[in-house]
């Protein structure tokens, strides 16, 4: 069997056991998980156990998420399509392509560069034109194309990193894992006149966000 016919009924079966069935229900969440090859963003030992119900090792002691949780923080944004998007951990770049299915402009933030680069090669070979992305200090965000309209952060922070609030734009949505290093709540912030309200949506267990406005590097 070629590859294609070997993925895609995995996609498919991953998208109904793992997304449908746990209440996602935003059809552009479910087109872009429906379409987007996971596979290609894990090391070849794990293309098999790319479609599974559970985080998966990348470079540098990160991780790819959970399928259900790249949906569920997806989902979380409320994306329209037209927005633009700062995302904190490029990481793999699954999570990158999937926002990229959906939005306008991805910008992403990875502190360590040989993740960024290897994202940067994979989003290229599989045709995304509308990524940006950048090596730095996630926790300062991406200051030159501020404000975005949603911020998505894949690592966990203690707090909420101050110049990430302040490159939000007014209305705007941020999704990010705060608490512990052992535990986190997943929460959305959303920017109303200047102040952010909080609403939790349960808990989560994250990389640390290493950074001036994260945890420090011994850490990560």
């Amino acid at each position: 069997m070629s590859e294609i016919d070997v993925f895609l009924p995995l996609r498919e079966k991953m998208v109904r056991e793992q997304i449908l069935s746990r209440g996602i229900k935003n059809p552009q969440v479910i087109k872009a998980l429906r379409k987007v090859p996971r596979h290609e963003f894990v090391a070849l030992p794990f293309h098999k156990d790319a479609y599974a119900d559970y985080p998966l090792p990348t470079a540098a002691g990160q991780t790819i998420s959970q399928p259900y949780m790249v949906a569920l923080m997806t989902e979380l944004l409320e994306i329209y399509g037209d927005e633009t998007v700062l995302e904190i951990g490029t990481g793999s770049g699954y999570q990158t392509a999937v926002l990229a299915e959906m939005v306008q402009t991805v910008y992403s933030v990875e502190r360590i560069e040989n993740l960024s680069l290897e994202a940067d090669l994979t989003l290229l070979r599989l045709g995304y034109k509308n990524v940006k992305l950048h090596v730095g200090d996630g926790t300062l965000g991406w200051e030159e194309f501020a404000p975005y309209d949603r911020i998505i952060v894949t690592a966990s922070a203690p707090n909420l990193p101050q110049p990430l609030v302040d490159q939000l734009k007014e209305g705007g949505k941020m999704v990010i894992p705060l608490g512990a290093s052992l535990g986190q709540d997943l929460i959305v912030a959303e920017k109303h006149k200047g102040q952010i309200k909080l609403f939790d949506y349960g808990k989560c267990v994250f990389v640390p966000l290493v950074g001036e406005f994260g945890w420090p590097a011994s850490t990560g």
